[in-house]
């Protein structure tokens, strides 16, 4: 079993089809057919159902796709870890975020390339039930998540503190008081995220407990949107602190306290446990560590 034999059966099992994985591959069909069928002759089980249409993977081709795809980023890993031996002068930073968490790493983030021109960072945003699998399989090199995650072979490190707050515009009637309860809301028109998580179940079931309507007329696809439309007038939210920091010291926004609004959010980032970090990922680790802020 080599690379190239498992990243020909990787090609066939994604296309679902010999003829559309040697176009890829630029190689021809019968090269293709004939590295898997080396393949399957080595490990003693068939890979592909015969005669199916598009070709489907057999129980022991699903298992060697998982792994498979393991041993290639896992190869991936090792070369890019080896340039990474020359100082940081070059090399990559594979960051997983969700939308909210980014604002939590831009200043270290930003420190990282003051120091580091040459490494390439990337910052992928990922839904966070999915970051702790492309951690594991070895797609990112750390991910930020507000959870602890269940598998144990990943490690957690906290790296901030933050909590919900309830945002106004400037000129709103509650931009001028610090505190209100949350029955006060209840005639408030509420700019939502659409995105399902368990923080906005948990405001709707506060919500509920205290018997006050939330009207949620409008709901926005992102943070930045939902930022945007309260500025203009077109209503009020509840958004993670960390993303309104900024609008709220330049006057963009006003920030007010909710007596009931007690939802503390920790965001952790994840690495795969006992592994050796890449240079780049330590290194970002360690700033954040430090305080990039500072």
């Amino acid at each position: 079993m080599d690379f190239g034999e498992l990243q020909m059966f990787l090609a066939v099992a994604r296309e679902g089809s010999f003829s559309r994985a040697a176009e890829k591959l630029y190689r021809t069909q019968p090269a293709v057919s004939l590295s898997v069928r080396k393949l399957e002759e080595s490990i003693g089980q068939s890979l592909f159902v015969r005669g199916s249409r598009p070709i489907r993977l057999t129980d022991a081709g699903k298992l060697l796709q998982e792994y498979a795809d393991r041993l290639i980023n896992l190869r991936d890993e090792v070369t890019k870890g080896l340039s990474e031996l020359e100082g940081l002068k070059r090399g990559e930073l594979s960051l997983g975020v969700n939308e909210s968490s980014i604002h939590a790493l831009i200043p270290a983030l930003a420190k990282f390339r003051r120091l580091h021109p040459g490494v390439q960072v990337r910052v992928h945003r990922v839904y966070s039930r999915d970051i702790p699998h492309e951690v594991l399989n070895y797609r990112l090199d750390l991910g930020a998540v507000s959870f602890i995650p269940r598998e144990a072979q990943l490690h957690s490190t906290e790296i901030l503190r933050d909590e919900l707050t309830l945002v106004v515009p400037p000129g709103h009637a509650l931009a001028r008081r610090k505190v209100v309860n949350i029955t006060d809301l209840g005639q408030e028109n509420f700019v939502a995220h659409i995105v399902e998580s368990p923080f906005r179940r948990r405001v709707i079931e506060l919500f509920a407990r205290h018997e006050t309507p939330l009207n949620m007329e409008v709901e926005m696809p992102t943070i930045e949107s939902m930022k945007r439309f309260v500025q203009m007038g077109m209503g009020v939210a509840i958004v993670p602190r960390m993303c309104v920091q900024w609008e709220v010291a330049q006057g963009l926004l006003k920030e007010v306290r909710v007596k009931q609004l007690n939802l503390p959010r920790h965001l952790y980032m994840i690495s795969r446990r006992g592994a050796k970090l890449p240079h780049a990922a330590s290194e970002f680790m360690r700033l954040l560590k430090e305080g990039a802020g500072d």
